[in-house]
């Protein structure tokens, strides 16, 4: 399904919807769509018989500090029944990082929605268990985002690729061989 026939698919189901194609270099189709309208393009989504994306295969984010909007939330969904794959982002500012859940419509976004806003604070209003998963729950700030302050300090190290002889590896393979039966 390309971004024109998606697009067009939607604005049938929620009007006033305002989408945009975008660009990817996987060549998988990817639209935006906008915040407000994030539940009922979920619904129309999955319930639509002409798109039916009944799984949600990644719901995540992107961190693009400093500009503006600073964050993308990404869902990748898959229609099992046309066999297709699309990418849908929607476009969040640094100062009001909160979009609506979509746990209702694909209950394996919970975790995903928990993680993301566990690592960039990006919130999920509605959603019906905000809290941390990863991090311990004392835990201040969102490590993925990209003006996190790093506290780690180590000199790098470097080391001296393994080399061995063309003998030395068959007879390696050929322990290992034996040892596996």
């Amino acid at each position: 399904m390309d971004a024109s026939a998606l697009i067009a698919s939607l604005q049938d189901a929620v009007p006033g919807a305002q989408f945009e194609a975008a660009s990817s270099v996987d060549l998988q189709t990817t639209i935006y769509a906008p915040r407000e309208a994030v539940p009922d393009v979920a619904r129309a989504l999955r319930d639509r018989p002409d798109l039916a994306f009944t799984f949600l295969a990644e719901l995540t984010a992107v961190d693009f500090w400093p500009t503006e909007p600073r964050f993308e939330v990404v869902y990748i969904l898959v229609s099992l029944v046309h066999r297709a794959r699309i990418r849908v982002k929607v476009r969040l500012n640094a100062d009001d990082a909160r979009v609506a859940t979509v746990s209702g419509v694909w209950p394996a976004a919970n975790w995903l929605e928990r993680e993301v806003w566990d690592l960039f604070g990006i919130e999920f209003d509605g959603h019906p268990d905000p809290r941390r998963l990863l991090m311990p729950e004392d835990w201040e700030g969102y490590p993925l985002r990209k003006d996190y302050p790093v506290q780690i300090r180590k000199t790098p190290e470097y080391s001296q690729p393994l080399q061995v002889t063309a003998e030395q590896f068959r007879q390696s393979v050929e322990r290992d061989r034996l040892t596996r039966r």
